[in-house]
């Protein structure tokens, strides 16, 4: 409210304003003209195609001989009474060249200011010339105890619907009062009614419902995936040093004290299959936070500029799923720089990197890369990510971990096989191969009727040629690289 006094104030001619809560903005006005908040009394206007001109401070009737969209710009620069005159969904008639001289006689015309015209849409992109006579205001969202007021009172509608008392579970209320943020008014209201109305309760397995609820709603464009499949610490064998490191800056992301900043993210750096994706799953959900895996191959427009515009869109959509984990897989091949670039990459590059270093750090980054040559060396040059972790093929004992998690999850008793003969006969195997071994073996056992053993998993792993042979001095390069440069997962 303050803001918008301010701007009104000013008299700028033409006031922008970006929202799909256009009620609550007329609200807000509407309390102005009134003299609320010692805000703007002029008369207030509201107009749409569809109904024409109507004053909303006093009951004068439409008029809807100004329901064509120059009829009306005509009007306001006749007009010479002060006025507000606010243009609902005028976005599209923008581009008329006729439009744009008439809102620009107005912006000329209006030396005292006494006119103001404020344009609200979803999407406003005002021509060069009337971006510089004009002011852009953003409606602030609902803060956090805006956001737990508008939940509890949809929770009291249900108990005077019901006559009854709902069943709230108070982690899972703060809990969802959290995940709310970034929401509109009505888009909150919505999806806590559905949370609470269904069964007449809310609890923690509500949450994850209104997160994918939450992510539809402001994934528009399809930039970034919401990823349902988390893992936990427990479902991969080594990375002992990247698990505690995590563990020890859980508790500050949850609530970071005011002597620390949290940590803005982390990146993987390794041998292909050796666990850096499953790693960026369980950091999701050891955090308890929702994954959203970014695309950097969707972003690239042919179109100049539209590249940075999607990514600043993506951020801004990770920034609203806050607090979240964005996931960035195989960062390299989306910010790679080359003889052959046209410059885009370079500022897609630098666009990121402004962003990570300021944003506040509710989205927490996992990038991952397999190919380091191609990495700018902006990107992971110290201070950019919070730590840099090169995850290598698994060593004796993560071996035996990732066996032993494979085996138990198809059922398999690992006491039955001798694991130190398999961890053995793997040396060099990464734990993707490590998988598909006693996969291959499992269909190897169905075929022959027999229970699979460590006969069959011996000889699925002397059939395998693993990366680190078919490709050994690409795999010793980049350990040689790494040795000095990252700190070890594992």
């Amino acid at each position: 409210m303050h803001d918008l006094a301010v701007i009104l104030a000013s008299r700028v001619p033409i006031v922008a304003v970006e929202t799909h809560e256009e009620g609550r903005f007329l609200g807000l006005l509407e309390d102005m003209s009134r003299g609320a908040f010692g805000g703007d009394t002029r008369p207030l206007f509201r107009w749409t195609v569809t109904d024409g001109l109507q004053r909303l401070d006093r009951d004068l009737g439409v008029q809807a001989h100004n329901a064509d969209p120059t009829n009306v710009l005509k009007h306001v620069r006749a007009v010479d009474e002060p006025g507000l005159y606010v243009l609902l969904d005028f976005h599209p008639y923008l581009s008329d060249p006729v439009h744009q001289r008439l809102l620009k006689d107005i912006a000329v015309q209006s030396t005292d200011g006494r006119r103001t015209v404020i344009l609200v849409g979803h999407d406003l992109e005002l021509p060069p010339d009337l971006e510089r006579l004009s002011a852009r205001f953003e409606m602030q969202l609902p803060d956090d105890n805006e956001r737990a007021m508008l939940v509890a009172r949809v929770v009291e509608n249900w108990n005077q619907a019901n006559r009854g008392n709902a069943n709230i579970d108070q982690q899972a209320f703060d809990q969802l009062v959290s995940n709310l943020a970034g929401l509109t008014r009505g888009d909150i209201e919505r999806l806590a009614r559905a949370a609470v109305h269904n069964d007449g309760a809310l609890t923690a397995c509500d949450v994850p419902e209104v997160m994918q609820a939450k992510y539809e709603l402001l994934n528009r464009d399809g930039l970034l995936s919401f990823e349902y499949d988390l893992a936990q610490f427990a479902d991969i064998g080594g990375l002992r040093k990247l698990k505690h490191w995590l563990e020890q800056r859980r508790a500050v992301l949850a609530d970071p004290p005011a002597s620390l900043e949290p940590p803005k993210g982390l990146l993987l750096i390794g041998v292909q299959g050796c666990g850096k994706s499953l790693a960026a799953r369980a950091t999701a959900g050891v955090l308890g936070r929702p994954l959203l895996r970014l695309d950097f191959g969707s972003l690239y427009n042919k179109y100049h500029g539209e590249s940075e515009k999607n990514l600043r869109g993506a951020l801004r959509q990770a920034e609203l799923m806050a607090p979240c984990v964005l996931w960035i897989d195989e960062i390299e091949k989306g910010l790679a720089t080359g003889d052959g670039d046209s410059g885009t990459s370079r500022r897609v590059l630098g666009t990121f990197l402004t962003w990570l270093a300021e944003q506040a750090g509710k989205a927490f980054v996992v990038a991952t890369a397999n190919d380091i040559s191609a990495l700018p060396p902006e990107l992971i040059r110290k201070g950019r990510f919070d730590e840099i972790f090169f995850v290598d093929l698994p060593d004796t004992r993560s071996r035996a971990e990732i066996l032993i998690i494979q085996l138990k999850k198809r059922d398999l008793e690992p006491k039955s096989f001798d694991l130190a003969k398999l961890v053995q006969a793997s040396d060099g195997f990464s734990g993707a191969e490590l998988e598909q071994g006693v996969v291959a073996a499992l269909y190897t056992a169905h075929a022959a009727g027999r229970e699979p053993d460590t006969g069959l998993l011996l000889a699925e792993f002397m059939r395998t040629r693993p990366l680190s042979v078919v490709m050994a001095e690409k795999v010793q390069g980049l350990r040689a690289w790494a040795a000095n440069r990252c700190v070890p997962a594992d």
